[in-house]
């Protein structure tokens, strides 16, 4: 599977999407051809700690885009479409003026113990992380972290999702700008709080010490909690 991550940034840190824009966005996110799944984030309401605050607030909105494969996901990012209006910001005046990205990345998925939110669950919570790079050797950054670090991120607290996303090549013809971050990460949870919760967890010491073994890097990396809204594709 594939996904097209849009993210749409404030320099300044202080703008928020309007709901109502909000809402227009996650309609012409619905209506996108051959879109299986689409995930809106926007930033949480209230803030919760979480090892990399310093990190700062994180995008205005971010998108997350499935398509069953790289043809579709290309078809879709063509001049003139759904997409396209987004990445301009077309009838979104919350999201004039910003700083929009975008990259195409094949999903790996990996298990999690129990994958059902709890009941009474309304909007999840995801923590997105991305790697600028690049490293030194991506087939040995890559083979260390997919054989270490998902086996520790299970084991956090009531863990409901684990997606690592790594580069590949695509074309389109989108007005934003084109972003190859070497990798990005979601870890999805139940709430803010079941979030803050599980990063509180000794498990964090864990992955502390696996990160001080990845092959070398560069560009750091980045991390932010976002409440996150799913949208299925219309027929």
């Amino acid at each position: 599977m594939i996904s097209l991550f849009m993210t749409f940034s404030d320099p300044a840190g202080a703008r928020r999407i309007h709901a109502d824009d909000l809402a227009a966005a996650a309609g012409m996110v619905g209506s996108i051809p051959d879109m299986t799944e689409g995930l809106l984030f926007t930033p949480l309401e209230q803030s919760v700690d979480h090892p990399y605050r310093d990190d700062g607030a994180g995008p205005v909105l971010a998108l997350q885009l499935r398509f069953p494969d790289l043809f579709a996901c290309e078809a879709a990012s063509n001049r003139g479409g759904v997409l396209a209006d987004l990445a301009s910001g077309v009838g979104l005046s919350s999201l004039a003026g910003l700083d929009v990205t975008h990259q195409a990345m094949l999903t790996r998925a990996f298990p999690v113990d129990d994958a059902a939110h709890a009941p009474g669950t309304v909007t999840p919570c995801s923590y997105l992380v991305h790697y600028p790079g690049p490293a030194d050797d991506m087939n040995a950054w890559n083979l260390h972290y997919l054989e270490h670090h998902p086996r520790i991120m299970r084991t956090f607290p009531n863990v409901r999702q684990i997606e690592i996303y790594t580069r590949i090549d695509w074309v389109d013809r989108l007005p934003s700008q084109r972003v190859e971050h070497m990798q990005r990460n979601k870890l999805v949870f139940d709430s803010p709080q079941a979030l803050a919760h599980a990063l509180g967890s000794d498990v964090i010491k864990r992955m502390r010490a696996d990160f001080v073994k990845f092959p070398p890097f560069a560009g750091g990396n980045k991390h932010f909690p976002m409440l996150t809204r799913v949208v299925m594709s219309r027929p």
